[in-house]
């Protein structure tokens, strides 16, 4: 409700406002104060020549200056390695299901996507004989005691449909 009426005081007499501003006289800017660069004392320009000039005898001795330099030894700094990577990490392709745009192509050994998380634990849930922690690790070449962790502490989602009658109870 305020918008509309602050709407209609900014568009009231717009156009008569703006002719009226365009047709004022520009304002006359302040006068200018004299800055230094409009002086050129006597020494100043003295100055720049005796800059400009060489003089020879400073020539000559830079000329007699011989400077050899060599790069001291490189030394590694005890713990300068934390931000870089001390080996290069082995990758392996992601075993890729139906979500395989979406989830990332490559992942360092010893880690999972979320895919490939949600696929085994829905795996270890439908077939726990078969999908064993043991050969979840080797497939997915992690450490056994983080499959163990991973299948204890982690359930995927399950979708349960009541019977009719409970429904109608509840």
């Amino acid at each position: 409700m305020g918008g509309r009426l602050t709407r209609v005081f900014r568009t009231f007499n717009v156009e008569s406002r703006a002719r009226r501003e365009i047709s004022k006289e520009k304002p006359t800017p302040a006068p200018r104060r004299p800055t230094s660069r409009c002086y050129e004392p006597a020494e100043h320009t003295e100055i720049e020549a005796e800059v400009c000039r060489k003089d020879t005898r400073l020539l000559s001795l830079l000329k007699d200056v011989y400077v050899e330099s060599r790069d001291p030894p490189a030394r590694v700094k005890d713990g300068g390695g934390e931000h870089l990577p001390s080996k290069l990490e082995e990758k392996r392709l992601t075993k890729l299901g139906h979500l395989g745009d979406l989830d990332v192509k490559k992942v360092s050994k010893g880690r999972i996507s979320i895919v490939e998380t949600l696929t085994l634990l829905n795996n270890h849930k439908l077939h726990p004989q078969t999908w064993t922690a043991e050969k979840i690790a080797v497939e997915y070449s992690l450490e056994l005691k983080d499959v163990h962790a991973l299948l204890e502490f982690f359930i995927p989602f399950t979708v349960q449909q009541f019977p009719k009658e409970t429904k109608k109870a509840i």
